[in-house]
């Protein structure tokens, strides 16, 4: 009988505020162990900590993003719990009171075959404040751990899904859009690699229809092909244990990247387990409308509404709308292009798509390091457009200006790239081809229509490449026509 798997996310956005969340102490990546983390951090006695406005402003922004209700009064609490990164023996966090409510998440999950997609919708239990915990480093040749404590009262914001992802697929569909969306609105910079942007799996499985099954955490996972391999690990684990005649046992696991699987690392605490309580440091937060719609109106034109503008008005197919809206530095450089060559819209992003992905990804690049600006592809293809030079012509451009620089029209005439459009100089070179080839042409003329590409092919040699190809067909059918 068939599975389902029940899979939900907790995904944990490091806030892109430039001090911790109750303190005064930097955030930066990179610095020498434990150089900032400040009293506050640390819990020396005596220490009061202070909000940081900046981590609620991202928080609201993150909220208005995906619809979600914003709390006007919330809370923050003690989170209970003994580890050596955890300095206070707690974390402040929130828990009955979070600042961001019920909201959802439209998603286009590819369906493998061509590159078609099909959409679905994952609500968003809550977001929540809290701040993060520190590092325990183990490197030390004498197999010692040491403590990092720079990286305890980062600002996070946790976003908690609904179990409403049946596949891995799904889960890094839903991951892939939340990353896109808070560096679209400027909350993290969805670094993987330095944990600004991390996911936490709940994997089950059930039979259809029935009620859900025990649960799984998988913790810390920081790339998405990480993120689909441990879920596609974990699910058929479970499966095989169920059949197997086993049961399943509420836990904590971590994903072994090395050997592709899921191990148990501790049973799974419920809430109850935390002893969470209302921190007595902290006042409630109050959120007025005032602020609320002033953040509002600072947001920008969000994915979901630049996915459907480029359908609806560029005739874009969706996977070229979800593609080209995957930054919001590739949407803009899309537009900045577009404004360079109006009603081209297909043409604009197929380059990019094409070969500026390929050449930025060969490199290892980000679109923001692109050596070729917008108004310079937009100024290649107009050339193709109003018939300069040819496709082929356009790539040896582009590669030229991408690894030289310069202008794309001082490239196509330094290398003498303009396609011929003198039409009575390829009537008179069309001539001399069909009065060189009569065999060819009696043939021709005579029904075998395939022998028009040895036509061309020959018309295109003898142009040397550059003969307008729709021009010099229309010649030569003619010429061919008798």
């Amino acid at each position: 009988m068939h599975w389902e798997i029940v899979i939900g996310l907790e995904v944990h956005v490091q806030l892109s505020t430039c001090s911790k969340i109750f303190s005064g102490a930097p955030t930066a990546f990179g610095a020498e162990p434990n150089t900032q983390a400040c009293a506050i951090d640390l819990a020396l006695p005596g220490v009061l900590p202070m909000l940081n406005r900046g981590a609620v402003e991202r928080a609201i922004k993150f909220g208005l993003s995906v619809g979600a209700h914003i709390a006007p009064r919330s809370v923050f609490s003690r989170k209970n719990y003994f580890y050596p990164d955890l300095p206070k023996g707690y974390q402040i966090s929130q828990f009955d009171l979070p600042i961001v409510g019920q909201g959802s998440l439209t998603i286009q999950v590819p369906t493998g075959t061509n590159g078609q997609t099909y959409e679905k919708t994952v609500r968003i239990t809550r977001a929540h404040l809290e701040e993060d915990a520190g590092k325990s480093l183990h490197e030390d040749i004498q197999g010692l751990t040491g403590i990092d404590l720079n990286r305890a009262g980062t600002p996070l914001l946790e976003i908690v899904s609904e179990p409403d992802m049946r596949s891995a697929a799904e889960a890094v569909s839903y991951a892939r859009m939340l990353h896109t969306l808070v560096r679209w609105i400027g909350i993290c910079d969805g670094n993987m690699q330095e944990g600004s942007f991390r996911c936490d799996a709940n994997v089950s499985i059930r039979r259809p229809g029935k009620e859900l099954g025990t649960r799984r955490e998988i913790k810390n996972l920081n790339s998405f092909r990480f993120l689909q391999q441990a879920i596609e690990y974990e699910a058929q684990w479970q499966i095989d244990t169920l059949e197997g005649g086993g049961s399943i046992q509420q836990a904590t696991v971590l994903f072994d990247t090395e050997k592709g699987e899921t191990r148990s690392m501790r049973s799974k605490e419920d809430a109850q387990d935390y002893r969470y309580f209302p921190d007595p440091d902290l006042l409630p937060v109050v959120i007025d409308d005032e602020w609320i719609e002033q953040i509002r109106s600072s947001l920008p034109e969000l994915p979901l509404s630049k996915q459907a503008h480029y359908t609806a008005d560029f005739g874009l197919s969706a996977y070229d709308a979800n593609t080209l809206t995957s930054s919001r530095e590739m949407a803009d450089f899309f537009e900045a292009t577009l404004n360079e060559v109006p009603n081209e819209a297909k043409l604009c992003a197929n380059w990019l798509m094409g070969d500026i992905n390929a050449s930025l990804n060969r490199q290892s690049l980000d679109i923001t390091q692109c050596p070729i600006s917008p108004r310079q592809l937009g100024c290649i293809l107009k050339r193709i457009v109003d018939g300069t030079i040819s496709s082929t012509a356009a790539k040896e451009v582009f590669k030229t200006l991408w690894s030289e620089g310069g202008e794309p029209d001082a490239i196509i005439d330094t290398k003498g790239l303009k396609q011929m459009s003198d039409t009575g100089a390829m009537e008179a070179m069309i001539e001399e081809i069909i009065a060189s080839n009569p065999s060819q042409v009696a043939e021709y003329r005579n029904g075998k229509e395939k022998l028009f590409g040895f036509f061309a092919g020959l018309a295109m040699k003898a142009s040397k490449g550059k003969a307008n190809p729709a021009q010099m067909n229309e010649i030569l059918k003619r010429k061919l026509a008798g």
